[in-house]
C-alpha cells in the first residue's frame, strides 16, 4: 500500500501497481523524480500511524562500518544521483550495524527475519551485519530456502501479467515492450538479488528502495526491500550462489520456514539473455 500524503486538507487516492486496493499516499521525498518512484514502488508500501521521532541513532562501534552520515549520505552510482537518507528519523535498530549473530548459520548465509524486519548477513566469529528491511504484508509473506542465482545493478523491471491485467497502463513496461529501464523510478531500486529454488525463479527479490520510511514495516507483496544505500552495501558483500533463508524465527531459522507456496509476483522474471550463475 502507499503512504498517506497530506496536502492541506486533502488526501490523494491512488492505486498501487502491486495491489488492487485504493490507498492513501504519503509524500516521501522532496523531488519530483522520487515522488514518481514512490508511485511505481507501490507494491512495497503501506500506511502506518504517525509515530514520535526516534532518538538519535548511535555511532557504529565497529571499525568496519563508517559513521551514519557517511553510510547514508548521497551517492553517485552508475550515473544516478541517490539522495541522502534522513537516518535520524529512522528507528536506530533498522540502521546497518554489526551485531551478535542470532541465527547460528554458517558465514556467508543471508537470513531474512520476517518477524523482526531484519536481514542478517552472517559473518565469521559469531557476528552478523544486520540491515532493516520492509517485508510482505500479512497473508502475502513467502518463506523458505533459496539461493542468489542472479544479481543486477540498476535492474530492469517487468510487471507480471497479473499486475498488467489490473492496471493496463503498465503494459508499456511488459516483457514484449522491453520492461522498465533501471533508474530512480524503478521499483527494484539500485540493486536486485534474484532468489531461486531448485533452479526455478521464486519471483522473490531482495532489492532497493528510496522509501526509507517503509523500513521496519510490513509493506510489500512478495519482496524484501532495503534502503538503496544498504542494498548496494549488501550487493557488494554477497558472492555468487549465496544461500538465503527467509524465516519468521531468526533464532531458529529452520523452525520458522514454512511451505508457503509461491510469492505474489512483483516481477515477470529474470530478463531474457541474463547470465545466470551455474549450478552450485
Amino acid at each position: 500500500m502507499l503512504h498517506a500524503s497530506l496536502l492541506g486538507a486533502k488526501s490523494l487516492m491512488l492505486k498501487s501497481p502491486f495491489s488492487q486496493l485504493p490507498v492513501t499516499r504519503r509524500s516521501l521525498l522532496g523531488t519530483a523524480a522520487l515522488g514518481t518512484a514512490s508511485i511505481m514502488l507501490a507494491g512495497c508500501t503501506t500506511t502506518a500511524a504517525d509515530r514520535p521521532p526516534p532518538q538519535m541513532p548511535p555511532v557504529p562501534q565497529d571499525p568496519e562500518l563508517p559513521d551514519y552520515a557517511t553510510m547514508y549520505g548521497p551517492l553517485e552510482d552508475n550515473g544516478f544521483e541517490i539522495p541522502a537518507v534522513p537516518y535520524t528519523r529512522i528507528d536506530p535498530q533498522f540502521l546497518r550495524q554489526i551485531v551478535d549473530d542470532p541465527t547460528g548459520q554458517k558465514p556467508g548465509t543471508i537470513v531474512v527475519d520476517t518477524t523482526g524486519h531484519f536481514l542478517y548477513l552472517v559473518r565469521p566469529g559469531g557476528r552478523a551485519i544486520r540491515y532493516g528491511v520492509g517485508l510482505g504484508r500479512a497473508g502475502f509473506e513467502w518463506s523458505g530456502d533459496a539461493v542468489v542465482q542472479w544479481k543486477q545493478k540498476w535492474p530492469k523491471w517487468t510487471p507480471p501479467t497479473e499486475m498488467i491485467a489490473r492496471q493496463p497502463e503498465l503494459k508499456k513496461y511488459s516483457v514484449d515492450n522491453g520492461g522498465m529501464p533501471g533508474g530512480l523510478k524503478n521499483p527494484l531500486g539500485a540493486r536486485a538479488l534474484y532468489l531461486f529454488q531448485n533452479g526455478e525463479d521464486t519471483l522473490y527479490r531482495l532489492h532497493g528502495s528510496p522509501e526509507w520510511n517503509s523500513i521496519g514495516k510490513s509493506v510489500s507483496s512478495g519482496c524484501v526491500r532495503l534502503m538503496n544505500q544498504d542494498i548496494i552495501d549488501l550487493y557488494d558483500r554477497v558472492p555468487q550462489k549465496t544461500p538465503v533463508i527467509v524465516t519468521s524465527n531468526a533464532a531458529s531459522p529452520e523452525a520458522g520456514v514454512t511451505s508457503s507456496g509461491p510469492a505474489i509476483p512483483i516481477d515477470a522474471g529474470v530478463p531474457q539473455n541474463a547470465e545466470l550463475l551455474g549450478p552450485a
